[in-house]
């Protein structure tokens, strides 16, 4: 596997360093991924779908993004990195008419603004199409393009809650938000580059583009898959804390250690179990029930009073790299120091900012982080036009 290269020593753009700068000089780390060559139109917003088009950027595809005159988008941003930047008033009939020159010779769309607004800028998909029938037309929303709610404001808590699951994740007491991971980003932002990159393939074959509708409560619910599944063979019942990945059974979970750090354990399988109570000193008979839903309860507690008794850097001596199944449980800044994630060059760093290499590794084509830099939309399209 090729090695990434290392972000941390990128030549400053000129002017102030934490806000984009249209004099800039291009990044002079090139488009190699995947996706190079592929043109990409977003509409500025917030969380999935700048997620998503940060992956779509560092696997090498052109990303331009539309945003409001005097955003001022800060070069320290995870998510902007790798996109030329365009001011434009999009209550402006003539920049709404750059803006359709521009998309006539792009790829691909990606907006998220709720449903209809495009169409009431002159930008909905009849129109976009109409003008260039091969574009691929990304909409990120949380409850999708139609239905009861599909106007009706909402965050990733309450996408996830009408699917299954939020009610699944938590103690038993109540449901705890899993951050907002599984409706914006799984659910959201995944589901979309997903659904982009396939819509572009089969464009690729048919010459003909169409609408990916990303909806959040779609795509955290198509995470569920598996425990539906799990449910109608009766390995799964619904409530928090008592199955065997929800923190119920006694060999899959979080355990505190003396130092008042936490460690995790998954030792499922019968042989990484036995491995479990080998090196965890865990000789009592009782423990021989593994499977016995009856006895997790007690166990669990048994466990409990077992990793109290040494400390995290204890625990890693003694399990960490064994087939039990066993990590640290870390803070983001602990992350990106762990030998692990230091070896693979998980984590980079921008601008004194520690962030998350891209990810999916290619061989080939390896994806790379670029600068964010400012841009004008005539310049943007001639080029683009040129490069047809």
């Amino acid at each position: 596997m090729r090695r990434l290269p290392d972000h941390r020593h990128l030549p400053a753009t000129r002017g102030n360093n934490n806000v984009l700068d249209k004099s800039a000089p291009t990044s002079s780390v090139r488009a190699s991924g995947p996706l190079s060559g592929f043109r990409i139109v977003e509409f500025a917003g917030i969380g999935p779908g700048p997620f998503a088009c940060m992956m779509l950027a560092d696997m090498g595809a052109d990303v331009v993004t539309l945003d409001r005159v005097g955003a001022k988008k800060s070069m320290k941003s995870v998510a902007g990195r790798g996109r030329k930047v365009i001011e434009l008033d999009l209550k402006d009939k003539a920049a709404i008419a750059q803006v359709l020159d521009l998309l006539a010779s792009a790829d691909a769309l990606v907006e998220g603004f709720r449903p209809g607004v495009m169409e009431r800028l002159g930008l909905g998909p009849e129109m976009v199409l109409a003008r260039n029938p091969k574009l691929v037309y990304g909409r990120m929303t949380g409850w999708g393009q139609e239905g009861p709610l599909a106007n009706a404001a909402g965050h990733d808590i309450n996408y996830i809650s009408i699917t299954g699951a939020l009610a699944a994740i938590g103690p038993k007491e109540a449901p705890v938000p899993p951050l907002n991971l599984v409706g914006d980003f799984g659910g959201g932002a995944l589901y979309l580059v997903v659904g982009v990159l396939a819509a572009l393939l089969e464009a690729s074959r048919s010459g003909k583009g169409q609408v990916v509708d990303a909806a959040m409560c779609d795509g955290a619910a198509s995470l569920m898959s598996f425990f539906f599944d799990m449910t109608t063979i009766g390995r799964w019942t619904e409530g928090r804390n008592q199955n065997f990945l929800d923190g119920g059974a006694h060999f899959y979970g979080v355990y505190e250690c003396a130092c008042g750090h936490f460690v995790s354990i998954g030792s499922i399988e019968p042989q990484f179990y036995a491995l479990l109570r080998q090196h965890a000193g865990l000789t009592d008979a009782d423990f021989d029930a593994q499977m016995d839903r009856k006895a997790w309860p007690a166990l669990k507690e048994k466990l409990k009073a077992v990793f109290k008794s040494k400390t995290r850097e204890d625990w890693c001596k003694i399990m960490e790299g064994t087939d039990i199944c066993f990590a640290p449980v870390l803070t983001m800044s602990e992350a990106t120091q762990h030998p692990h994630m230091v070896a693979r060059q998980v984590f980079v760093e921008r601008h004194g900012v520690k962030q998350p290499a891209p990810a999916p590794r290619f061989s080939r084509t390896p994806s790379a982080v670029r600068e964010p830099e400012g841009a004008e939309i005539a310049a943007v399209t001639k080029a683009w036009q040129a490069a047809k």
